[in-house]
């Protein structure tokens, strides 16, 4: 299977945190599958350390590495992403993440990746969850 792993899902298994379920973990371990991260999941978490909202335990340069070190690739945004995720309606109100969530839905279904998400929510721009 090839995953694309949400914001909050990346942090929670890099962090190791419980909030993440076994069957998600699971699923990022399983060497089986193909691994990714939008890099709007790196701008998110870089702009939330900048505005003070969020502390990793170590450095972006740290994360980065992690990535790496575990196969996890990077997908950047591409032009076709850009058009997808322009078809799709927000589904909060006031809330700046929820851009991020559109690009990875439009980067899911353009790629056709399955979301590990702890936002069931996505669901809801007919991509697969996780």
């Amino acid at each position: 299977m090839r995953i694309l792993i949400d914001t909050q899902a990346l942090l929670w298994y890099l962090e190791g945190n419980a909030e993440l379920s076994r069957g998600k973990r699971d699923t990022i371990l399983n060497p089986a599958n193909e691994a990714f991260v939008s890099v709007a999941s790196l701008w998110e978490i870089a702009i939330k350390i900048s505005a003070g909202k969020l502390k990793l335990k170590g450095s972006m340069t740290e994360l980065l590495d992690q990535l790496a070190a575990q196969s996890i690739e990077i997908l950047t945004i591409a032009p076709g992403h850009v058009l997808q995720m322009a078809s799709l309606p927000p589904l909060q109100h006031a809330d700046p993440c929820d851009r991020f969530d559109r690009m990875i839905a439009a980067q899911s279904k353009v790629e056709f990746l399955t979301i590990v998400t702890t936002d069931t929510r996505l669901a809801d721009y007919g991509v697969k969850i996780v």
